[in-house]
């Protein structure tokens, strides 16, 4: 506050919020240690996400996204409610209480209004589909067109309408961000150099660097590998004067070298296939699979020497592929050694055969260098790379929401339910039950809210929404039935709100990716990757600002005064 002024302090709310939850910290601290850190409850702990926001400018923005989404979410969520609220009326007044012993449905799922409820609830998420509809159907085949009615209606059109919103709305609103953001970028650059040529930096020589030199300074300064990979690209093989060694050479250094490479990894996994097929465990031939791996990993082991041959050690080490291919052909060469020279179990842990079976796993991961050579399958596998490299901060965002939920859930259910095993019983309560599919039943014991570990696991079970009632039915049962409320509450954020988000992402990077593999060979992909990223995303659709636009805007800047000349 002090460095940047009280008026700058009140239009920054991150740092209003910041001194807040530093303030609110330290008084929750002080009460605990009054208390001799005895309390149950720790308003602090919820508090700490907040330095994980506040320190991501994409969290931000992605925040503020959600935040510009939530009119247009909560739009299709009230007409959610009115769907379910529409046919819980209709299956109340359709599975009536007139004779119990044959109406098992209003026995199961429609005995009251909240049961109804729920049991809909659960079938737009398909999660209890066919089970809710078995009794009546078991009655009247007719009674099916209720419950198809009901999912075509709200998990078909309505869950995929609010895929579209916010895929739509966050689409939008992010570019309007990037714009914004590579417009302060530029700013900020060109802002620099004036600076600098203000201050009397004026050079009246131009110097010429030489490339050996601007190369020496890429190999020590500090950055990404596959950044500087893209800028000094792949260092000159080494030059032969015999002729039979630029022969091997040109042969080892084509594209059909690793072509055929594949195609003899793919023979490989073939064979392990056989192999496998054909020898069961009694009666496998050690010999056999001695004899074949042996032919192929010789293969490797030549492939790899002639490759460096080419390519020279430098060269060889600057594609990934080689890199990979290197280190799984040196671990093969080894293992294969430690069999041929010791044919009696190793270890205790690790027999001939386990050896064997490790080898062929490390043979089957050597197939995957095909991928880059396929077009189709090199754009999936770049998008799934981008997504992980690139979505820090949505999988941050996805961090906090998992946290604060795992903190409310141990203060409102931690000890609800007591783990119970098949020797002892003593525990079990009037809230016990055996019914089929139900909490206690499928032994869900470890899915609790005991420790924060365990509420984590159970707050992705209850995420993927397989079997998410019998939780929901559980703690309601053995504390009230507003805990319904919290298993509702974090279904619609994590799989309504952040699943779609994250289906969002997915098609916008697929997309991007997709429309640049129309126009560009297996290469020019490969090159992508060093300039995908979020931000990225949106290249084609981004103006770039102008001259006279960032001339205009640093002379008419309220922090900035240059007082030189401003030319272009």
């Amino acid at each position: 506050i002090y460095l940047i002024g009280w008026e700058e302090f009140r239009k920054s709310k991150w740092l209003m919020g910041y001194t807040v939850v530093i303030a609110a910290s330290i008084i929750d601290w002080m009460l605990s240690v009054s208390m001799e850190c005895d309390e149950k409850l720790r308003v602090r702990r919820l508090l700490r996400p907040f330095f994980l926001l506040q320190n991501s400018s994409l969290m931000k923005k992605t925040l503020k996204c959600i935040k510009r989404t939530l009119p247009e979410i909560a739009s299709v969520i009230l007409l959610l409610a009115l769907h379910l609220c529409l046919f819980t009326m209709i299956g109340m007044l359709l599975f009536a209480k007139t004779d119990p012993e044959r109406n098992g449905e209003w026995g199961l799922y429609f005995r009251n209004l909240p049961q109804a409820i729920t049991s809909l609830l659960v079938l737009l998420t398909t999660a209890n589909n066919p089970d809710v509809m078995i009794p009546a159907y078991t009655l009247n085949r007719a009674y099916s067109i209720f419950f198809i009615t009901f999912s075509v209606f709200g998990t078909y059109f309505l869950m995929n309408l609010l895929t579209a919103i916010i895929y739509n709305q966050f689409r939008g609103y992010l570019m309007m961000s990037v714009q914004t953001s590579i417009l302060r970028r530029r700013l900020g650059i060109r802002a620099a150099f004036q600076v600098l040529r203000c201050q009397g930096t004026r050079a009246a020589v131009v110097e010429q660097v030489r490339v050996d030199t601007v190369l020496e300074v890429m190999y020590k300064v500090n950055m990404k590998s596959y950044y500087r990979a893209a800028i000094i690209k792949h260092p000159a093989p080494p030059q032969y004067n015999y002729t039979c060694l630029q022969k091997i050479q040109f042969i080892f250094s084509h594209y059909y070298t690793t072509l055929a490479g594949n195609a003899v990894a793919l023979a490989n996994v073939i064979c392990i296939c056989v192999s496998s097929v054909c020898f069961s465990t009694a009666e496998r031939n050690d010999y056999y699979l001695e004899v074949i791996n042996c032919c192929f990993i010789f293969w490797y082991l030549l492939e790899m020497s002639l490759k460096l041959l080419a390519f020279g050690l430098k060269g060889y080490l600057s594609y990934r592929n080689n890199i990979f291919d290197g280190f799984l052909t040196i671990l093969l060469m080894v293992l294969q050694i430690t069999i041929l020279i010791n044919y009696s179990p190793i270890s205790h842990a690790m027999s001939l055969w386990d050896m064997v079976r490790l080898i062929n796993l490390l043979i089957v991961f050597r197939f995957l260098r095909i991928i880059p050579d396929i077009k189709l399958m090199n754009l999936v596998a770049s998008t799934l790379l981008d997504l992980v490299k690139n979505l820090r901060a949505f999988a941050g965002i996805l961090v906090v929401v998992f946290y604060v939920f795992a903190v409310f859930g141990i203060w409102l259910f931690e000890g609800a339910i007591n783990i119970i095993s098949n020797s002892t019983i003593e525990n079990i309560t009037s809230n016990y039950t055996t019914t089929c599919g139900t909490y206690e039943q499928l032994e869900y014991w470890p899915n609790n809210f005991d420790d924060f570990a365990a509420a984590i696991i159970l707050l992705y079970n209850v995420m993927v929404v397989n079997n998410w009632q019998a939780f929901m039915d559980a703690y309601s049962r053995y504390t009230t039935e507003w805990a319904k409320v919290y298993f509702v509450c974090w279904w619609l954020t994590s799989s309504v709100m952040w699943v779609n988000l994250f289906v969002a992402l997915i098609l916008e990077n697929f997309i991007y990716k997709w429309d640049r593999s129309h126009s560009c060979s297996v290469t020019d992909m490969e090159k992508t990757r060093y300039e995908t990223s979020v931000q990225l995303m949106f290249k084609e659709h981004i103006e770039e600002p102008t001259e006279e636009e960032l001339l205009r805007q640093l002379q008419q800047h309220p922090h900035l005064h240059i007082h030189c000349t401003v030319d272009t």
